[in-house]
């Protein structure tokens, strides 16, 4: 499904819209007081009383203005709507930086026509940066920005939110057959890290396991800006699991072919 010109910048402007009531309900919580629940999904998921109050404002204002629209966001699931399109939000993208007063983390905005993301947001309230992109743009506070060539891996810095994230030793040992031949290697970021890749200031993140309301606002950012996004197999990646995103195709395809090969015994790949 295509949008005309005059819808997606429809769009645009309501996705402005929730993003600013959402930055409006968390900041009042950031380094300030909160509830804190642990989701109990994994060894510790965190869930706060901002990301729940931001994700609240935000479907009530989808509900009002497009009632046909569908809704999946990660503190309230899936609504599903009587057209194709459906926005996609994560109220606090690393929550866990959230809770500790750092401030990578961010509201993840997103529209997706049916068939793929088509617009997409990341707001950092608390430091005034917005990200935005819709697939043949991308801009920070709306300055126009590009992703950096860097075809060789010898020469790339790449990103991961966490370690601890990985879930099979198989996962690790191709993640670490692509970062002991670049560069660096820094963990930490979350969503950041992908807009730093759309800034140029980072040559690639690789991430084992994403769902949907983690990647779909991101998608059109990165793309938007020269770069690339897939899962490692290279396949679509709006809906999570193992993603790869890089500034530079060159860059893009050397890193899939290392994630491609079987690690050995020893832990390297062959």
């Amino acid at each position: 499904m295509s949008f005309s010109e005059r819808d997606l910048a429809e769009y645009l402007a309501f996705a402005h819209e929730l993003a600013d009531a959402a930055g409006a309900e968390i900041l009042p919580y950031f380094r300030a007081g909160y509830e804190l629940e642990d989701k109990g999904t994994s060894a510790f998921d965190p869930v706060t009383s901002a990301d729940r109050a931001a994700e609240s404002v935000m479907r009530k204002l989808i509900t009002h203005r497009y009632p046909t629209h569908g809704v999946l966001g990660e503190e309230e699931g899936s609504q599903v709507g009587d057209s194709r399109e459906y926005w996609v939000l994560d109220p606090i993208d690393g929550t866990r930086a959230f809770i500790t007063g750092i401030p990578l983390w961010g509201v993840l905005v997103a529209l997706n026509d049916g068939d793929h993301p088509r617009l997409g947001i990341v707001d950092q309230p608390f430091m005034g940066e917005r990200f935005v992109g819709d697939g043949n743009g991308a801009w920070l506070n709306g300055r126009p920005i590009r992703s950096r060539r860097c075809g060789q891996l010898g020469l790339a810095s790449i990103m991961c939110t966490s370690p601890d994230n990985f879930i099979s030793t198989d996962q690790r040992q191709r993640f670490h057959a692509v970062t002991d031949q670049a560069r660096m290697l820094r963990y930490g970021g979350d969503c950041y890290s992908f807009c730093m890749v759309a800034l140029g200031q980072v040559d690639a993140v690789i991430e084992p396991a994403l769902k949907p309301y983690d990647i779909q606002a991101l998608i059109p950012i990165i793309e938007g800006a020269g770069g690339v996004v897939t899962t490692w197999s290279g396949g679509d990646a709006q809906h999570g699991g193992s993603v790869v995103v890089s500034g530079d195709p060159q860059l893009h395809e050397q890193i899939l072919a290392l994630l491609a090969e079987k690690p050995c015994a020893s832990g390297g790949v062959k």
